[in-house]
């Protein structure tokens, strides 16, 4: 389940914690780096766990008025949500459970955010139109989990705030941890019963192995990294650059010099993103330019043996139709920035999409999850 994207967002955030520290301990550096990916995982069956809790809530809920209905001679409540296939399935699912009991992760001590869930719940109209579907089957009970996830789960202000009580990690790992959890509904299959497969902590222990080889080199090299900074800065105010700023492209410059498999393209693009999510307004366009022309420069200096694409140009159409530029130099473009998949409840999920940089980075390598 912990991804390249996810290492590299945590590597973010360790780099920078290591430098604002007193204490630079690089042994204890790299093992709450591992800590912090351990707790994306707890954090991916936990959000498992909460549909169970919902189910259980249902379940009890349908016996209370159950009860009553017998006791006044009237109609009994429908039973189907209560026992949505899907969701008995992943109630009885083997991995699920052994985790779960193994870290002591339940949410007994939330009952009141999980009624809240079941209200909300049934109040929407995805679940009416399922209680008054007359059809019923296995795909369709997994459906409705799956558009209720996106709905109601994946953009939910209590949910948030619970967590980052629960864990300071929690809350910065959700939007990620959520697409392998949508990912996780969208594999399930009846056949499989509760030995039904959950994701993998990681895929291999090259994933693992990234993460330490990827930290430790940002680490170690960083005044090598500093200096081609500097030397490739000369048309940006580089002594003005966001600390956060320097910290991003150390980390990139590490990438593109440690992995070879990994097309620089990638590795900028990687960067570029999470420039906009963790530094300033400017810094995606400024980190952008500046890791363009390292990039080149590592290739020209014979440190690192990846292929750029050559700079395009781009010239303004004169009136008579043939390129020009009124005597100005030509506009040079450099990379385009992923653009993120928009979350609907009727579309395909985002985690159907969000490794296809990571699988340009290996070539042929199979699809890493």
């Amino acid at each position: 389940m912990i991804n390249r994207d996810l290492i590299r967002v945590k590597i973010v955030q360790l780099t920078y914690a290591y430098y604002q520290n007193g204490n630079r301990n690089m042994d204890n550096a790299e093992k709450e780096l591992l800590f912090s990916l351990s707790k994306a995982y707890d954090l991916y069956n936990f959000l498992l766990a909460l549909i169970v809790a919902v189910t259980k809530e249902e379940r009890y809920r349908v016996d209370m008025l159950s009860q009553r209905a017998e006791r006044e001679g009237a109609e009994k409540p429908s039973q189907r949500f209560a026992f949505n296939q899907f969701a008995v399935q992943l109630e009885e699912n083997k991995m699920l459970n052994v985790f779960l009991e193994d870290k002591k992760l339940t949410w007994d001590d939330d009952i009141e955010f999980v009624r809240k869930l079941c209200n909300q719940i049934e109040q929407s109209q995805m679940y009416k139109d399922y209680m008054a579907n007359p059809e019923t089957d296995y795909e369709t009970d997994r459906e409705l989990w799956r558009r209720l996830y996106k709905t109601l789960i994946q953009d939910n202000t209590d949910l948030d705030a619970l967590l980052e009580e629960k864990s300071l990690y929690w809350n910065d790992d959700k939007e990620v941890v959520d697409t392998f959890v949508l990912k996780t509904i969208k594999r399930f299959e009846l056949k499989n019963r509760s030995k039904q497969e959950l994701l993998p902590e990681y895929k291999d222990e090259e994933d693992k192995d990234f993460a330490l080889k990827l930290f430790r080199s940002t680490i170690l090299n960083a005044d090598d990294y500093h200096r081609y900074m500097s030397e490739t800065s000369r048309n940006w105010d580089f002594s003005r650059l966001a600390y956060m700023d320097v910290v991003i492209m150390q980390i990139a410059i590490a990438e593109l010099l440690t992995f070879p498999n990994i097309p620089a393209t990638v590795t900028i693009n990687e960067y570029v993103e999470l420039a906009k999510l963790y530094s300033t307004s400017r810094s995606g366009a400024y980190i952008n330019g500046m890791l363009d022309s390292i990039a080149r420069y590592l290739i020209d200096t014979g440190k690192m043996f990846k292929q750029m694409p050559e700079p395009r140009q781009h010239y303004q159409e004169r009136g008579d139709g043939q390129p020009g530029n009124d005597g100005k130099a030509p506009t040079r473009f450099v990379h385009r920035p992923r653009i993120q998949a928009q979350t609907n409840p009727d579309t395909p999920d985002a985690a159907d999409n969000s490794e296809t940089s990571e699988s340009m980075e290996t070539g042929n390598e199979e699809e890493n999850i």
